[in-house]
């Protein structure tokens, strides 16, 4: 995403989130080897559970509100109102237009709802295979995004904690993705990227995609379906700084409208999904 979303817990962070990452070990003692080692960051999610309930609170947190950033259109829920399992294996996003508890946005009156999952304080990895298998909505104004930030935004502030998009979609173009690093002096419009389209006019609402990055310290390599399409590293950022050598966390999304997709319009039909079969994370650390 351009920019990150007000009145969530992105802001709260601070250095306690790195006492709850999973892959931390204890302070060594007299009784540690000396070969021992931090445990790789492992992370899973099949969303597996009975239809209609929400998501593993252990591993998700649900931000509540609107973007003003991005001038978005949706307010982001909490629960299962508009993230839910479906039975199937799947976790299910919504979009809806709606507004059934007053909610107030940055224009005025909520238009629409719809739901923001985040791993902050829960999971983080500096590295690894990260990767989402998921059937993308459609239609014009719709932004879904599986992304990550870095853990330290409470303290370094946006840019420079550093964003990793692993796959976006703007409803206009149906057929393509795109995954961008923003960090200092690479930010908003800036950002560093490429997308990526489906051959023979294929849509990515039609099926199933699967959307991953392969990240190490100095290197971070995107790919759809297993095809490789885009590399960067330090040599990539103009003499920018790199700020992908430390933990990150992840973000699953629908958003509605905002000044990348534009807003919906009177062929864009609601409610609309995001529709996530997994999300996993291996040979992280």
């Amino acid at each position: 995403m351009r920019k990150t979303v007000r009145n969530t817990v992105i802001g709260l962070l601070s250095a306690t989130a790195l006492a709850a990452t999973p892959w931390l070990t204890a302070p060594a003692t007299a009784t540690t080897t000396p070969q021992a080692k931090a445990a790789a960051a492992e992370f899973t999610d099949n969303f597996d559970g009975a239809a209609g309930s929400a998501v593993d609170g252990s591993k998700w947190g649900l931000e509540t509100g609107d973007n003003v950033n991005n001038h978005e259109r949706q307010y982001y829920t909490d629960g299962n109102k508009n993230a839910a399992l479906d039975g199937n294996g799947n976790l299910v996003i919504t979009a809806r237009k709606e507004n059934p508890a007053n909610y107030n946005c940055w224009y005025g009156q909520c238009e629409y709802t719809s739901a923001r999952l985040n791993t902050a304080q829960k999971f983080t990895t500096a590295s690894g295979h990260v990767e989402a298998r998921m059937k993308l909505p459609q239609g014009q104004g719709m932004w879904p995004a599986f992304w990550m930030l870095g853990d330290d935004i409470g303290s370094a502030g946006w840019p420079n904690c550093g964003e990793i998009d692993i796959m976006e979609n703007v409803g206009f173009e149906p057929s393509t993705v795109h995954g961008t690093l923003h960090g200092p002096g690479y930010s908003g419009e800036g950002g560093i990227g490429a997308g990526y389209t489906l051959p023979d006019g294929g849509k990515f609402s039609d099926g199933f995609h699967t959307f991953a990055i392969d990240w190490s310290p100095n290197k971070i390599t995107w790919s759809v379906d297993g095809n490789v399409y885009q590399t960067r590293t330090p040599s990539d950022l103009n003499g920018n700084r790199w700020v992908f050598d430390h933990p990150f966390y992840i973000i699953l999304n629908l958003a509605v409208g905002g000044y990348w997709p534009g807003d919906p319009d009177g062929n864009t039909s609601f409610p609309q999904q995001l529709v996530v079969d997994y999300v996993k994370v291996t040979g992280g650390s």
